[in-house]
């Protein structure tokens, strides 16, 4: 019997290992592959470039692109607009998504409001959002804070959304169950409904982080003096489409970063 036991684990070990091993090399295929491609769309369009099948002057080129970093960097401010950008978005980020939870778990705590706010939502969240820049300008100053309100503006209400449809849907059975045991309502929120949300927060932090990006950029197109938003404004008013281009390339460098942060986050709260 104890010879049978110690075959069939072994059997389940060298299944696992194997699996493994599949599971591994699948990733590193799927790598593999996202790198080449890149490799192969940087080079084309370096090619495109050069063998004029594309106008340079219009689309500029990897090489062209690396020539403005190269002279911003002499000029010592590549760094400083990219600091400014990426600051602004980090807390227009964080704010959105830390006060679109809590509003969720306000209008889920009152049943009442939910019922008065649900219409309000739904308008919010069909309203242009980029029309709201004006009046933030005129109210917070032309700055760092309305950049930071326009961030958190295009965030909030579909974080909000989001996090109370999460609520509604988790399973009744596991509430009865507690409620079976005496708990109030909020413990019920601490126990059972903000950690079976967890993963559709998580969801809304990827979603949040292209909405940060784009209400941040919005905003530094109206008021910024600096950070990459204004490069793009002054590199279309002065006709420097590699600035503009550039720019474009470092915010989508950014903004994967910030996406594969929040997926090794997700990635580490399957494995607790």
């Amino acid at each position: 019997m104890k010879q049978m036991i110690t075959l069939e684990k072994g059997a389940q070990s060298t299944h696992h290992a194997r699996f493994l091993r599949k599971y591994r090399l699948q990733n590193l295929s799927v790598w593999i592959a996202r790198l080449t491609l890149l490799f192969l769309l940087i080079g084309g369009w370096e090619w495109a470039s050069q063998k004029g099948y594309i106008d340079p002057f219009l689309f500029s080129s990897p090489t062209l692109i690396l020539k403005e970093a190269q002279h911003l960097i002499q000029e010592g401010v590549f760094f400083t607009h990219i600091l400014q950008t990426f600051l602004e978005t980090t807390v227009g980020f964080l704010g959105g998504t830390l006060l679109g939870i809590i509003l969720a778990t306000i209008i889920w705590a009152s049943p009442f409001l939910s019922k008065v706010l649900d219409p309000y939502l739904v308008v919010l969240n069909s309203l242009p959002k980029v029309a709201l820049g004006p009046i933030f300008i005129v109210t917070l100053g032309a700055g760092f804070v309305s950049i930071i309100a326009m961030a958190i503006a295009i965030t909030i209400i579909i974080t909000t959304l989001v996090i109370y449809n999460s609520f509604q849907t988790v399973d009744p059975n596991y509430l009865r169950l507690v409620r079976s045991f005496g708990a109030n309502r909020f413990q019920l929120y601490r126990l059972i409904i903000f950690p079976a949300c967890i993963p559709n927060m998580i969801a809304a932090l990827k979603v949040n982080v292209g909405l940060a990006w784009v209400g941040v950029i919005v905003g530094e197109f109206l008021v910024s003096k600096a950070g990459l938003g204004y490069l793009i404004i002054y590199g279309f008013q002065v006709f420097n489409l590699h600035l503009v281009m550039m720019s474009l390339a470092i915010i989508a460098i950014l903004a994967t970063l910030m996406y594969q942060a929040i997926a090794f986050i997700e990635h580490r709260f399957k494995h607790i």
